[in-house]
Formats: structure tokens, C-alpha cells, sequence
């Protein structure tokens, strides 16, 4: 791999120095993340991105023929962190296809599954990987100028969280040795029991099916998953001025910080927890109980809320090609031509899509991820959005609707009020999530610390609710239902991560053709035919480098700090790969101990 050197001009102008840096992998459960970099090192900024995912998976491949009934067991494996959403995500597609409601008590239990597992995935991910970036030692080696301010820069909320400078924090954030770290680890124990409480069996659930779930609703059922809640409710009034005092810092530190992972608003949300009082899984009803979720469906254009309608989102999804390794599908059968209502449904839609996989040697002037490209189609252009990591866009999303209103959360128009009752060590407590100046890496960080807040808040709602019916003596959790000869449904919820979709056909009582859309491929497919770059492209493409060390002994802690906002899955280990003159040479990554 080759080093471009770029002379400057005639008229004096400095010389470039164009390095090529990879990471390759970075790698996740769901495919293999590679980011190859260009850096001119003179400019201290990053020319060009690609990203890549070496690793085909071919779920919508062998998931025909099946039975409708099992797609969900089948495509919660799809991934080891969040199986539990595509589980749901696929149940709600069955109760479409199949014509069922649930009871309510199945959708409050539901809820309070998914409201565990996005407090306990949030949590680990934001305290024990990317709390890692900005933790002491990481600091220390890639902006020692920054550790030193930390050193004498007071945390305004230390009365609260107990540490009394920036640099008490960071190193409150060390792996393993850092008090808030080991803090992190032992929350995640109680989040991951009430997710078991609620769904059997954590991460790919065993409990739930196609017209509820399996989960026996009784008072120490919910008795015991409010013990562990309201431990977590505790957690949070300290967590949330925490990581405001650190992104805040930041932004104080290294003025332009906020361009670092920045690109224009694009964010989607397909909205999450149903409310069992409107929501009848029909499509022909989607746009009004889809208004009804908790947290609100909605795409944010320039910071513009331009619809919630989960009908017009449904419509709108594109699956593009370009620079994957696929062939494409414009003579292939069309199995739904119109929806429920008469609308039109595009060829290059989910349920009309076919993968006809085409391996090839990596090539960035032409094909080179197995990511394809989905876009969201506004009628004039195919917009590249991206999920904000999952939480910015639902609090971004849900903010600007003003739509959700429990008591325990409120979206104003534009904010999040998040209150938080009197727990054993303190009084009540309330957060205000504020819409943003910008989509960028801080900004997503720190939503994924208010949406754990959000989640824990509207837990609280859902325990109150599923309470009113077992009081009732409505305990029920489960309708019969049959399987259709023929027929067709979609299910739309959030990963923790961001958008996830479920769109299935049904012929001859079988699966005919089913494509789940997680947030991995909203955020990290490659350039598509209109050349268009993918988020995680265009967000790290263009970002200021504020490291400290040179080419020599470079980090990338500013690139990492960027693809990591957007929380893709895991990350486990990151190779670098850079050079000196003309040649690259392979070398060990020093940030690979914190990958």
C-alpha cells in the first residue's frame, strides 16, 4: 500500500502529507468494520474515508422457505448484542402478516424487555468502550495538553457525581481500574436480570412469539424488576451530569472539537415501545398508532421534523447499490406491488428487494464493502441518514413531534424533560435533553447517556401500567392467531444502535422473502450509485485531527472517537497500518489494548 506524498504548488504553497492510515478490523458481530483513511498530516484533517465490511451473513437468503412462525428465534441470531431486537422487530412483523393484537399486558412486558436491554446496552457500551477514548491513559498519550488542563478544571457538577476535577473523571474511566468503569460492569448485572425477568433469556429472548409473550405476569415478577430499576434509576442522577461535565470539557479543551464526526442532520428513527391502547399492528392503522410509540417515529432533515408517519417512512426506503458486492435485481421478481392502501411500493424497496450476492477483489474506485447502501427516498432526493448512534435520533426525533407525555417523560417541541422520582439516596430528579447545534460525535455520546435516563423513566410508566392490569385480573399475554396462505408485513422498532425494520412475505404458508434492516448498514454502507458516501464516511471524512502525535506514533483517537459515536455493535480490536516516505509498513496498533 502505497503513501502519496503531494508537492505543493508553484507559488510556494507548503507541502501536503498525504498518508494512508486503515483500520481493518474494527471488528463487530454484525460484519467486519474496516475504515481505510487518507490524512494529510500539513492540514490536520482527514481527506478521504472508505468503509468496509468483509463478512457476508446471506440472512435473507436462507431464511426462505422457513416458517413465518419461527422468523423470529432464526433472526435474533443475527446478532449476539441485540438479537433481542430483531426478535421484536420480527414479532411485529408476524402480527401484521398474521392479523393478531396482542393483549396488553404482552406489549407492557414487552416493552419493559426492550426498556432493559436499551439501559443495558447503552450503559456498557458508553462506560466500557467509548468512555475508554477519554479516559486518563488515552488522554494522556494522544493530548497531554488536555490531560494538564483536566488536571486544574473543576467538574461543575462534582457535588453530585464526587469528582472534583475533569482529570478525576477521566481516570474514573480507566479500564478495569477506574472506579466508574467497575461501576458500569456491576450496573450492567441488574439491567441485564430485568431484561431476563421480563424476556427469559438474555440476548436472544425465549419468550416471545407472535401474538405476546410467554412471560407470566405476577406482583413479585414486577416487584423484582423495580428493585433492580430504581437502582439504576440512582445510577443515572449521577451519570447524567457526569458525562455533561466531561463533553462539555471537551468542547472547552480543544476549540472545533464539535466538527470532529460532524455531517449534515440526516437522522431517522423508526420509534419504539408500543402503547397496547392503539396499536392493532395493522398497516392500513400504522400511521396513527405509530404516533402513538413512546418514543415517537420521525426523520430529521437539516433539524427539521419532516414527517412521523411510519407509512410515508415505509415508502420511502431505498436499498442502493453501487459499491457493494452484489448484483442488482431490476429484472428479478416483484412481490408486493402495492401496500395496504394502494400505494405504490418501489422495486428497489425491502419487500421487493433480492440478494444475489457477487464476490470480487476490494476495489475503492468501484466495489468494496458487502454493506449495500439504504437511503430514505423524500420524493426528489435518496437521503444518507444515519441513526445518531439510535439515541440522538430518538430524542431528536421525539423531541420536535411533542408528541410523548407520561408524566415521567415530556417532549416539548424542542426537548426531552426526563424526571426521575425519589429513590433511596436521593430526592426526585430531572434532566432536560436540548436539541442540539450539531449531529457529531459528543453530541451522540451524550445522548446515549440521556436516552439510558429516558429509558429508565419510561420503564417507570410501563411498570405502573402492566400493574393497572394485573390488579384487573387482565393478565392474559398471549392471542391465538393462524398462519395466511399469502400475505405480507413489516415491523419497525429501534435497536439500540439505531432504525431496525423487518419486511416479510408469506406464500404457500412459507417465508418467500424476508430483509431485516439493522442499524449497522444505515451507518456504515459505502459510497452508493450516486455516489453519495455512507455515514460513517462522511462523518469521519473532512473531521479535524486534535491529536498530539504524529504520523510515526499515531493514534487515531479523533477517527475512533467519530465511527464509535455511532455505537456499531462491539469493537474488539483495531489494527493500524501506516508508514514512513513511500512505504507503508505494518505495525501494531497502539490503540489496540482499548479496541
Amino acid at each position: 500500500m502505497a503513501i502519496k506524498d503531494l508537492a505543493g504548488a508553484s507559488t510556494g504553497a507548503p507541502q501536503s502529507r498525504l498518508v494512508e492510515m486503515s483500520w481493518d478490523p474494527i471488528t463487530r458481530i454484525v460484519g467486519s468494520l474496516g475504515i481505510y483513511t487518507k490524512i494529510d498530516f500539513n492540514e490536520r484533517r482527514v481527506a478521504e474515508c472508505h468503509s468496509t465490511s468483509s463478512i457476508f451473513r446471506g440472512y435473507s437468503i436462507f431464511m426462505k422457505g422457513k416458517d413465518p412462525r419461527d422468523a423470529h428465534f432464526i433472526t435474533s441470531r443475527i446478532c449476539g448484542i441485540c438479537g433481542d431486537n430483531h426478535a421484536v422487530c420480527s414479532v411485529y412483523t408476524q402480527n401484521m402478516a398474521f392479523g393478531v393484537r396482542p393483549p396488553a399486558m404482552g406489549e407492557w412486558i414487552m416493552n419493559l424487555g426492550e426498556a432493559a436491554e436499551y439501559m443495558f446496552d447503552h450503559n456498557i457500551f458508553q462506560e466500557n468502550l467509548v468512555g475508554v477514548d477519554f479516559c486518563e491513559q488515552m488522554v494522556r498519550e494522544t493530548n497531554p495538553s488536555v490531560w494538564e488542563k483536566a488536571k486544574s478544571t473543576p467538574a461543575p457538577h462534582g457535588d453530585i457525581h464526587g469528582y472534583k476535577t475533569i482529570a478525576d473523571i477521566m481516570t474514573a474511566l480507566n479500564p478495569f481500574a477506574g472506579d466508574f468503569y467497575r461501576q458500569a460492569l456491576q450496573i450492567s448485572r441488574y439491567t441485564r436480570e430485568m431484561f431476563c425477568l421480563m424476556e427469559g433469556r438474555h440476548v436472544h429472548p425465549s419468550t416471545l412469539y407472535a401474538g405476546g409473550v410467554g412471560t407470566v405476569a405476577t406482583s413479585q415478577l414486577f416487584t423484582d424488576y423495580y428493585a433492580r430499576l430504581m437502582r439504576y434509576v440512582e445510577y443515572m442522577k449521577v451519570c447524567v451530569p457526569l458525562h455533561d461535565d466531561l463533553f462539555d470539557f471537551m468542547y472547552q479543551a480543544l476549540p472545533g472539537y464539535e466538527h470532529v464526526g460532524e455531517r449534515r442532520i440526516l437522522l431517522g428513527c423508526w420509534g419504539a415501545f408500543q402503547d397496547p391502547d392503539y396499536c392493532d399492528f395493522t398497516y392500513r392503522n400504522m400511521t396513527n398508532w405509530g404516533r402513538k410509540m413512546f418514543v415517537t417515529p420521525g426523520v430529521v432533515v437539516d433539524g427539521k421534523l419532516v414527517t412521523t408517519d411510519l407509512v410515508e417512512i415505509n415508502l420511502g426506503i431505498r436499498i442502493l447499490l453501487g459499491s457493494s458486492y452484489y448484483d442488482d435485481w431490476q429484472n428479478e421478481e416483484t412481490f408486493v406491488a402495492k401496500d395496504p392502501l394502494g400505494n405504490h411500493v418501489d422495486r428497489r424497496h425491502p419487500w421487493n428487494m433480492h440478494t444475489l450476492p457477487t464476490p470480487k477483489k476490494r476495489d475503492f474506485n468501484s466495489q468494496y464493502s458487502w454493506v449495500m447502501s439504504p437511503r430514505w427516498f423524500d420524493g426528489k432526493d435518496h437521503l444518507a441518514l444515519d441513526t445518531g448512534g439510535g439515541a440522538l435520533a430518538r430524542l431528536w426525533a421525539t423531541a420536535l413531534a411533542g408528541l410523548v407525555d407520561i408524566g415521567y417523560v415530556k417532549a416539548t417541541g424542542n426537548s426531552v424533560q426526563i424526571n426521575l422520582p425519589k429513590s433511596a439516596l436521593s430526592g426526585p430528579v430531572s434532566f432536560e435533553w436540548k436539541t442540539p447545534k450539531w449531529s457529531n460525535a459528543i453530541e451522540r455520546d451524550r445522548a446515549r447517556t440521556y436516552f439510558q435516563a429516558y429509558s429508565a423513566a419510561a420503564a417507570l410508566h410501563f411498570l405502573d401500567k402492566a400493574m393497572e392490569e394485573l390488579h384487573a385480573g387482565r393478565t392474559r399475554s398471549w392471542e391465538p392467531f393462524t398462519v395466511p396462505d399469502e400475505g405480507f408485513g413489516c415491523g419497525f422498532t429501534e435497536a439500540v444502535r439505531g432504525v431496525l425494520s423487518h419486511h416479510m412475505v408469506i406464500r404457500d404458508g412459507k417465508i418467500a422473502n424476508y430483509h431485516p434492516w439493522p442499524p449497522t448498514p444505515w451507518n456504515g454502507n459505502p459510497r452508493d450509485v450516486y455516489g453519495t458516501p455512507g455515514p460513517y464516511e462522511d462523518a469521519v471524512q473532512g473531521t479535524p485531527i486534535f491529536e498530539e502525535n504524529g504520523p510515526d506514533n499515531f493514534k487515531g483517537i479523533d477517527i475512533m472517537r467519530a465511527v464509535r459515536s455511532f455505537d456499531p455493535c462491539l469493537p474488539c480490536g483495531v489494527h493500524i497500518y501506516l508508514g514512513e516516505g513511500r512505504t507503508l509498513e505494518t505495525v501494531h496498533s497502539p490503540v489496540a489494548p482499548f479496541g
